[in-house]
Protein backbone atom coordinates (compact mmCIF):
# COMPACT_ATOMS: atom_id res chain seq x y z
CA UNK A 1 0.00 0.00 0.00
CA UNK A 2 1.51 3.44 -0.98
CA UNK A 3 1.56 6.11 1.71
CA UNK A 4 -0.65 7.63 0.03
CA UNK A 5 -3.92 5.19 0.16
CA UNK A 6 -2.18 4.16 3.68
CA UNK A 7 -3.03 7.75 5.06
CA UNK A 8 -6.59 7.91 3.24
CA UNK A 9 -6.99 4.20 4.68
CA UNK A 10 -5.94 5.75 8.30
CA UNK A 11 -8.21 8.73 8.28
CA UNK A 12 -11.34 6.45 8.19
CA UNK A 13 -10.82 4.95 10.95
CA UNK A 14 -12.39 6.03 14.56
CA UNK A 15 -9.45 4.82 16.57
CA UNK A 16 -7.42 7.35 14.49
CA UNK A 17 -9.43 10.33 15.00
CA UNK A 18 -8.20 13.50 17.40
CA UNK A 19 -10.26 13.69 20.63
CA UNK A 20 -11.61 16.65 20.68
CA UNK A 21 -12.20 16.39 24.88
CA UNK A 22 -8.40 15.79 24.94
CA UNK A 23 -7.22 18.42 22.52
CA UNK A 24 -5.53 20.72 25.06
CA UNK A 25 -4.18 17.52 27.40
CA UNK A 26 -0.43 18.60 27.25
CA UNK A 27 -1.41 22.09 28.87
CA UNK A 28 -2.39 20.26 31.98
CA UNK A 29 -0.91 19.54 35.23
CA UNK A 30 -0.02 15.70 36.39
CA UNK A 31 -3.33 14.95 38.07
CA UNK A 32 -5.28 16.56 35.38
CA UNK A 33 -3.44 14.49 33.24
CA UNK A 34 -5.01 11.38 34.79
CA UNK A 35 -7.69 12.80 35.60
CA UNK A 36 -8.84 13.10 31.63
CA UNK A 37 -6.94 9.31 30.72
CA UNK A 38 -9.68 8.08 33.62
CA UNK A 39 -12.09 9.76 32.20
CA UNK A 40 -12.06 8.04 29.30
CA UNK A 41 -11.17 4.54 30.05
CA UNK A 42 -14.81 4.89 32.19
CA UNK A 43 -16.22 4.93 28.58
CA UNK A 44 -14.75 1.47 27.86
CA UNK A 45 -16.75 -0.81 29.72
CA UNK A 46 -19.59 0.65 28.47
CA UNK A 47 -18.26 -0.02 24.89
CA UNK A 48 -17.92 -3.90 25.44
CA UNK A 49 -21.26 -4.20 27.15
CA UNK A 50 -22.77 -3.56 23.81
CA UNK A 51 -21.12 -5.84 21.93
CA UNK A 52 -21.55 -8.92 24.42
CA UNK A 53 -24.29 -10.79 22.46
CA UNK A 54 -21.25 -11.34 19.71
CA UNK A 55 -18.78 -12.10 22.43
CA UNK A 56 -21.16 -14.68 23.79
CA UNK A 57 -21.38 -16.24 20.42
CA UNK A 58 -17.95 -16.41 20.16
CA UNK A 59 -18.04 -18.37 23.21
CA UNK A 60 -20.19 -21.04 22.45
CA UNK A 61 -17.84 -21.69 19.26
CA UNK A 62 -14.86 -21.74 21.37
CA UNK A 63 -16.53 -23.64 23.83
CA UNK A 64 -17.75 -26.38 21.11
CA UNK A 65 -14.14 -26.27 20.06
CA UNK A 66 -12.69 -27.46 23.09
CA UNK A 67 -15.16 -29.93 23.56
CA UNK A 68 -13.69 -31.34 20.10
CA UNK A 69 -10.66 -31.91 20.92
CA UNK A 70 -10.23 -27.75 18.92
CA UNK A 71 -7.81 -25.06 20.33
CA UNK A 72 -8.44 -20.82 20.80
CA UNK A 73 -5.50 -19.16 18.98
CA UNK A 74 -4.99 -15.64 18.91
CA UNK A 75 -3.17 -13.69 16.30
CA UNK A 76 -1.90 -10.04 16.39
CA UNK A 77 0.47 -7.61 15.96
CA UNK A 78 1.76 -5.02 18.68
CA UNK A 79 0.31 -4.37 21.11
CA UNK A 80 -2.66 -6.82 19.93
CA UNK A 81 -0.90 -9.42 20.09
CA UNK A 82 1.03 -9.34 23.43
CA UNK A 83 -2.73 -8.97 24.36
CA UNK A 84 -3.42 -12.30 23.07
CA UNK A 85 -0.18 -13.73 24.13
CA UNK A 86 -1.08 -12.72 27.81
CA UNK A 87 -4.46 -13.97 27.69
CA UNK A 88 -3.05 -17.46 26.48
CA UNK A 89 -0.64 -17.99 28.73
CA UNK A 90 -2.52 -17.14 31.59
CA UNK A 91 -4.65 -19.87 31.41
CA UNK A 92 -2.72 -23.16 32.38
CA UNK A 93 -2.01 -22.04 35.85
CA UNK A 94 -5.60 -20.58 36.14
CA UNK A 95 -7.87 -23.45 34.36
CA UNK A 96 -5.09 -26.37 34.85
CA UNK A 97 -5.34 -26.86 31.14
CA UNK A 98 -2.63 -27.60 28.68
CA UNK A 99 -0.59 -24.84 26.83
CA UNK A 100 -1.69 -25.95 24.11
CA UNK A 101 -5.31 -25.24 24.49
CA UNK A 102 -4.98 -21.96 24.02
CA UNK A 103 -2.54 -20.39 21.72
CA UNK A 104 -1.35 -16.67 21.07
CA UNK A 105 0.44 -15.93 17.91
CA UNK A 106 2.20 -12.45 17.78
CA UNK A 107 3.82 -11.00 14.62
CA UNK A 108 7.65 -10.82 14.73
CA UNK A 109 7.34 -14.00 17.63
CA UNK A 110 8.69 -14.33 20.56
CA UNK A 111 11.23 -11.01 20.38
CA UNK A 112 8.07 -8.57 19.61
CA UNK A 113 6.94 -9.27 22.84
CA UNK A 114 9.02 -7.42 24.33
CA UNK A 115 10.66 -4.70 21.88
CA UNK A 116 8.62 -3.70 18.92
CA UNK A 117 9.19 -5.43 15.72
CA UNK A 118 6.81 -2.95 13.19
CA UNK A 119 7.31 -4.22 10.12
CA UNK A 120 6.23 -7.63 11.09
CA UNK A 121 2.51 -6.49 11.12
CA UNK A 122 2.94 -5.88 7.50
CA UNK A 123 2.69 -9.27 6.00
CA UNK A 124 -0.07 -11.38 5.19
CA UNK A 125 1.76 -14.70 4.59
CA UNK A 126 3.76 -14.42 8.14
CA UNK A 127 0.06 -15.66 9.43
CA UNK A 128 -0.39 -18.07 7.77
CA UNK A 129 3.24 -19.45 7.85
CA UNK A 130 2.69 -19.16 11.68
CA UNK A 131 -0.24 -21.22 11.88
CA UNK A 132 0.74 -23.55 9.45
CA UNK A 133 3.85 -24.34 11.95
CA UNK A 134 1.13 -25.13 14.33
CA UNK A 135 -0.71 -27.13 12.37
CA UNK A 136 -4.28 -25.55 12.02
CA UNK A 137 -7.32 -27.42 12.15
CA UNK A 138 -10.37 -27.16 11.25
CA UNK A 139 -11.38 -27.26 14.86
CA UNK A 140 -9.79 -24.77 15.84
CA UNK A 141 -11.27 -20.84 16.38
CA UNK A 142 -8.77 -18.51 15.02
CA UNK A 143 -9.60 -14.67 16.31
CA UNK A 144 -7.49 -11.93 15.29
CA UNK A 145 -7.01 -9.07 16.73
CA UNK A 146 -6.26 -5.54 15.61
CA UNK A 147 -7.68 -1.87 16.88
CA UNK A 148 -7.39 -0.70 13.14
CA UNK A 149 -8.92 -3.51 11.61
CA UNK A 150 -6.76 -3.69 8.65
CA UNK A 151 -3.44 -5.18 10.27
CA UNK A 152 -1.93 -7.31 7.30
CA UNK A 153 -0.74 -9.87 9.81
CA UNK A 154 -4.19 -10.23 11.09
CA UNK A 155 -6.06 -10.83 7.81
CA UNK A 156 -3.46 -13.29 5.97
CA UNK A 157 -4.18 -15.22 9.23
CA UNK A 158 -7.78 -14.87 8.91
CA UNK A 159 -8.36 -15.42 5.00
CA UNK A 160 -5.65 -18.72 6.03
CA UNK A 161 -8.13 -19.79 8.58
CA UNK A 162 -11.06 -19.64 6.69
CA UNK A 163 -9.41 -21.70 3.63
CA UNK A 164 -8.87 -24.20 6.59
CA UNK A 165 -12.68 -24.93 7.38
CA UNK A 166 -11.68 -22.99 10.73
CA UNK A 167 -13.87 -20.68 12.84
CA UNK A 168 -12.41 -17.49 12.63
CA UNK A 169 -13.30 -14.39 14.89
CA UNK A 170 -12.45 -10.76 15.02
CA UNK A 171 -11.44 -8.19 17.74
CA UNK A 172 -11.15 -4.69 16.18
CA UNK A 173 -11.94 -1.23 17.54
CA UNK A 174 -13.59 0.22 14.24
CA UNK A 175 -16.89 -0.29 12.93
CA UNK A 176 -16.86 -2.12 9.40
CA UNK A 177 -13.45 -3.13 9.25
CA UNK A 178 -11.87 -5.23 6.95
CA UNK A 179 -11.29 -8.15 9.42
CA UNK A 180 -15.04 -8.17 10.37
CA UNK A 181 -15.95 -8.45 7.27
CA UNK A 182 -13.24 -11.66 6.91
CA UNK A 183 -14.66 -13.55 10.32
CA UNK A 184 -17.37 -15.32 10.51
CA UNK A 185 -17.90 -13.69 14.03
CA UNK A 186 -17.28 -10.10 14.58
CA UNK A 187 -16.42 -8.44 17.68
CA UNK A 188 -16.34 -4.40 17.35
CA UNK A 189 -16.58 -2.53 20.28
CA UNK A 190 -16.83 1.42 19.26
CA UNK A 191 -14.66 2.98 22.11
CA UNK A 192 -14.05 6.11 19.93
CA UNK A 193 -10.65 8.06 19.60
CA UNK A 194 -8.04 7.94 22.08
CA UNK A 195 -6.87 10.29 24.27
CA UNK A 196 -3.32 10.71 22.45
CA UNK A 197 -3.93 10.29 18.48
CA UNK A 198 -3.70 6.90 17.49
CA UNK A 199 -2.65 5.44 20.66
CA UNK A 200 -4.41 2.46 20.49
CA UNK A 201 -3.03 0.82 23.38
CA UNK A 202 -4.96 2.87 25.61
CA UNK A 203 -8.94 2.53 25.32
CA UNK A 204 -8.86 -0.23 22.42
CA UNK A 205 -5.84 -2.24 24.30
CA UNK A 206 -8.61 -2.29 27.01
CA UNK A 207 -11.65 -2.59 25.50
CA UNK A 208 -9.59 -5.89 24.26
CA UNK A 209 -7.80 -6.85 27.14
CA UNK A 210 -11.40 -7.01 28.56
CA UNK A 211 -12.72 -8.96 25.86
CA UNK A 212 -10.21 -11.96 25.81
CA UNK A 213 -10.83 -12.06 29.33
CA UNK A 214 -14.34 -12.85 28.61
CA UNK A 215 -13.54 -15.42 25.80
CA UNK A 216 -11.59 -17.33 27.74
CA UNK A 217 -13.02 -17.20 31.51
CA UNK A 218 -16.31 -17.87 29.91
CA UNK A 219 -15.77 -20.75 27.84
CA UNK A 220 -13.81 -22.59 30.71
CA UNK A 221 -16.72 -21.81 32.78
CA UNK A 222 -18.89 -23.47 30.55
CA UNK A 223 -16.35 -26.40 30.82
CA UNK A 224 -16.80 -27.17 34.40
CA UNK A 225 -13.68 -25.43 35.28
CA UNK A 226 -14.91 -23.60 38.11
CA UNK A 227 -17.59 -24.31 41.50
CA UNK A 228 -19.38 -21.17 42.79
CA UNK A 229 -17.64 -18.58 42.10
CA UNK A 230 -14.01 -20.52 42.82
CA UNK A 231 -11.45 -21.46 40.42
CA UNK A 232 -11.13 -25.19 41.71
CA UNK A 233 -8.99 -26.52 38.53
CA UNK A 234 -6.25 -23.76 39.70
CA UNK A 235 -2.42 -25.06 39.05
CA UNK A 236 -0.27 -24.42 42.33
CA UNK A 237 2.97 -24.50 40.74
CA UNK A 238 4.19 -21.70 43.08
CA UNK A 239 3.46 -20.69 47.18
CA UNK A 240 0.74 -18.50 46.18
CA UNK A 241 -1.14 -20.77 44.05
CA UNK A 242 -0.36 -23.96 46.86
CA UNK A 243 -1.73 -20.96 49.65
CA UNK A 244 -4.83 -20.46 46.72
CA UNK A 245 -5.85 -23.72 46.78
CA UNK A 246 -5.68 -23.96 50.42
CA UNK A 247 -8.36 -20.95 50.57
CA UNK A 248 -10.59 -22.35 47.98
CA UNK A 249 -10.87 -25.66 49.31
CA UNK A 250 -11.55 -24.30 52.69
CA UNK A 251 -14.37 -21.70 51.16
CA UNK A 252 -15.75 -24.55 49.16
CA UNK A 253 -16.12 -26.48 52.35
CA UNK A 254 -16.29 -24.10 54.95
CA UNK A 255 -13.31 -26.36 56.45
CA UNK A 256 -9.96 -25.36 58.33
CA UNK A 257 -6.93 -24.93 56.77
CA UNK A 258 -5.64 -28.24 58.38
CA UNK A 259 -8.41 -30.23 57.20
CA UNK A 260 -8.07 -27.92 53.51
CA UNK A 261 -4.11 -29.20 53.82
CA UNK A 262 -5.19 -32.85 54.15
CA UNK A 263 -7.29 -33.19 51.61
CA UNK A 264 -5.16 -31.18 49.32
CA UNK A 265 -2.31 -34.01 50.32
CA UNK A 266 -4.63 -37.48 49.68
CA UNK A 267 -6.11 -35.22 46.28
CA UNK A 268 -2.71 -34.92 44.78
CA UNK A 269 -3.16 -31.42 45.10
CA UNK A 270 -5.82 -31.37 42.75
CA UNK A 271 -8.76 -28.78 44.81
CA UNK A 272 -11.57 -30.27 43.07
CA UNK A 273 -11.05 -33.43 44.14
CA UNK A 274 -10.62 -32.36 47.65
CA UNK A 275 -13.30 -30.15 47.38
CA UNK A 276 -15.39 -33.50 46.14
CA UNK A 277 -13.93 -35.55 48.72
CA UNK A 278 -15.06 -33.23 51.39
CA UNK A 279 -18.80 -32.51 50.43
CA UNK A 280 -19.50 -36.55 49.67
CA UNK A 281 -16.92 -38.64 51.53
CA UNK A 282 -15.87 -39.93 48.31
CA UNK A 283 -12.15 -41.39 48.76
CA UNK A 284 -9.43 -40.37 46.15
CA UNK A 285 -10.13 -42.93 43.25
CA UNK A 286 -14.46 -42.88 43.80
CA UNK A 287 -13.81 -38.82 43.26
CA UNK A 288 -11.72 -39.28 40.34
CA UNK A 289 -13.74 -41.29 38.56
CA UNK A 290 -17.50 -39.43 39.38
CA UNK A 291 -15.74 -36.07 37.90
CA UNK A 292 -14.91 -38.22 35.03
CA UNK A 293 -18.97 -38.64 34.82
CA UNK A 294 -19.60 -35.47 35.43
CA UNK A 295 -17.03 -34.33 32.39
CA UNK A 296 -15.51 -32.22 34.92
CA UNK A 297 -18.23 -30.14 36.55
CA UNK A 298 -17.91 -30.18 40.20
CA UNK A 299 -21.85 -29.55 40.70
CA UNK A 300 -23.30 -32.00 38.38
CA UNK A 301 -20.35 -34.62 40.77
CA UNK A 302 -21.97 -33.11 44.05
CA UNK A 303 -25.58 -33.82 43.27
CA UNK A 304 -25.82 -35.60 39.95
CA UNK A 305 -29.46 -34.64 39.41
CA UNK A 306 -28.75 -31.01 39.61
Amino acid sequence: MTNDALLSALSQLVSEGRNPETMDIDLLSTEAILERLNQQDKTVPFAVEKVIPQIATAVDAITTAFKNKGRLIYIGAGTSGRLGVLDASECPPTFGVSDQMVIGLIAGGKEAMFKAQEGSEDSPSAASDDLQNIALTPQDVVVGIAASGRTPYVIGGLEYANQIGATTVAVSCNPDSKIAAIAQIAISPLVGPEALTGSTRLKSGTAQKLILNMLTTASMIRLGKSYQNLMVDVQATNKKLEARAVRIVMQATDCEKTRAEQLLAQSHNNAKVAILMALTDMNYQEALEKLSQSEGFLRKAIRPSS
